[in-house]
C-alpha cells in the first residue's frame, strides 16, 4: 500500500522530509517497514503538495517512483514550506499508473491522500458514488478508489462540513458499504490535519509549534507515537488529538 506524510510548523526545506531524514518518504517508498495489506515497493507514481506564503496549495506529481526522478531532489532543496502534504504510491491491481491518479488530490485550500484499499471495487461503492454530482464522477482525477474517496470528502467538504466529520463520515459510509476497506485518509488545509486510521499504520510526533504525520516513523526521536487502529487524529501547530473514530 501507500505512505504518505503531512507536516505544519515552522518553513523547512522539502528535502529534509522526502530525502534527508534517515527514514525519508523516498525511503520509505523503496524500503517501507510496515506495509500491510500486501505490497512491497511504491513505485507507481507520487505527488508533493506545499503551500506557498498565499494562495491556494501547489502540486508537483509525476506516474514514476519518486527514488527515479531527476527533478525532485534538487527542487526539494531549494524550496521551503510550513505546510506540505506528500505521498508515495503501490498502485491496486487493475488501477492505472498515470500522475493524475497519484496523490495529493486537491481543490481550494484543500490536500488529500489515501493509503488503503476499497474492498470490492468497484461495485462495493457504486451506490455511494452514484450520490455524488454527475459532474464531480465525469471529472475524476482517476478511475480509481482513492479519487472517488476524495470526490465523497469533497462533497461534503464544499457542503460546509467540518473537516473532522467530512473524513469520519466518509469513512463510515464506505467501511460500511465495502466491509475489510482500508482506509487511511490524511486532508489538511495547511492550517491543521485530519488523519484516519483504518488498516494501516500511522504515527504523529508533535512539539516545537510543529507537527509530523506519516505513515512511518521518519527517524528515531522518541517522540514519535503510533495512532492506534480506528481512530481519528486532528493536529495543528500547537499538536495532535486523538478520537476513536466510532465517536468522532
Amino acid at each position: 500500500m501507500c505512505r504518505h506524510l503531512a507536516y505544519l510548523g515552522p518553513p523547512l526545506p522539502l528535502s529534509r522530509l522526502l530525502f534527508e531524514a534517515p527514514h525519508a518518504l523516498a525511503r520509505q517508498s523503496w524500503a517501507p517497514k510496515d506495509m500491510r495489506g500486501g505490497g512491497t515497493i511504491n513505485a507507481d507514481g507520487f505527488g508533493v503538495g506545499w503551500y506557498p506564503a498565499d494562495g491556494p496549495p501547489v502540486r508537483f506529481r509525476s506516474e514514476r517512483p519518486m527514488w527515479s526522478d531527476p527533478s525532485l531532489p534538487g527542487l526539494a532543496a531549494v524550496t521551503a514550506a510550513g505546510a506540505v502534504l506528500a505521498a508515495v504510491r503501490s498502485a491496486t491491481e487493475s488501477m492505472p499508473v498515470t500522475s493524475a491518479a497519484a496523490a495529493p488530490f486537491a481543490e481550494g485550500p484543500w490536500l488529500f491522500s489515501h493509503n488503503g484499499v476499497v474492498a470490492g471495487w468497484p461495485d462495493a461503492v457504486t451506490a455511494l458514488a452514484a450520490r455524488l454530482p454527475t459532474r464531480d464522477l465525469l471529472t475524476l482525477d482517476a478511475p480509481t478508489d482513492s479519487a472517488l474517496l476524495w470526490a465523497l470528502v469533497r462533497h461534503r467538504l464544499r457542503a460546509g462540513e467540518p473537516p473532522e466529520q467530512a473524513v469520519a463520515a466518509t469513512v463510515a459510509e464506505v467501511g460500511a458499504a465495502a466491509p475489510g476497506s482500508r482506509l487511511n485518509l490524511l486532508l489538511t488545509d495547511g492550517a491543521r490535519i485530519v488523519a484516519s486510521t483504518g488498516g494501516h499504520a500511522l504515527s504523529v510526533r508533535g512539539g516545537d509549534g510543529c507537527v509530523l504525520v506519516s505513515s512511518e516513523p521518519l527517524d528515531d526521536d522518541p517522540g514519535w507515537r503510533a495512532v492506534p487502529d480506528g481512530h481519528l487524529l486532528v493536529a495543528d501547530a500547537a499538536g495532535p488529538h486523538l478520537t476513536p473514530l466510532g465517536r468522532a
